[in-house]
């Protein structure tokens, strides 16, 4: 049983490769929020990652092994997504795609993993369609995706572009909630593992 004051490990994943993402802005902002417990590892190497191919799955490649050992090491994923035409940017999902299948002798690595989702646009709808798309796609893998509340942020410009103290607070809020609910799910995951 993990204990309630250890560190907690977040691989942190932004699903843009854009230099200035809202979606990686936004991942610092969650990083401040955080419960004290909670280290963040930021994954930075999404666009690095070959496209998934499965006559390439044995061995992986070694950018695809840095990815799954870094979630094996995480106590919960925090995945930050634009949305792009309507859904998942091809990136993430390519990620998602090498971490839906097992390294030799491993178990499914998001299988079980608390995982939660934000994400920030300039579209005044933010990224509501992408965030369901992904839970979709977490669900079929089996991960622990937090529920309540949501955290989808419109017209992210003005509040991570031109505000210099970072997000409002009714919106610094709900983030935090969220990330109170991702240590929720990795408490409880914690405690599910040793019966």
């Amino acid at each position: 049983m993990r204990p309630q004051d250890t560190t907690a490990t977040i691989l942190a994943i932004s699903g843009s490769l854009r230099r200035a993402s809202f979606n990686t802005r936004l991942l610092d902002e969650a990083a401040k929020l955080a419960p004290e417990v909670f280290q963040f590892d930021l994954y930075e190497s999404l666009g690095n990652l070959p496209h998934f191919n499965e006559d390439h799955e044995m061995p992986a490649p070694p950018a695809v092994d840095d990815l799954r050992r870094r979630l094996r090491a995480a106590d919960g994923l925090l995945i930050a997504t634009p949305e792009y035409n309507a859904s998942v940017p091809g990136a993430l999902k390519n990620a998602i795609d090498w971490l839906s299948r097992p390294s030799e002798g491993e178990t499914l690595p998001l299988k079980g993993k608390p995982v939660a989702i934000i994400g920030a646009s300039m579209s005044p709808l933010g990224t509501v369609r992408a965030q369901l798309s992904l839970r979709q796609i977490l669900h079929k893998l089996d991960a622990a995706v937090v529920r309540q509340p949501e955290f989808i942020l419109g017209s992210a410009h003005a509040q991570l572009e031109e505000r210099s103290s970072g997000l409002d607070f009714a919106t610094a809020e709900v983030l935090r909630l969220v990330l109170e609910q991702l240590r929720t799910l990795i408490d409880r995951a914690s405690h599910v593992s040793v019966t």
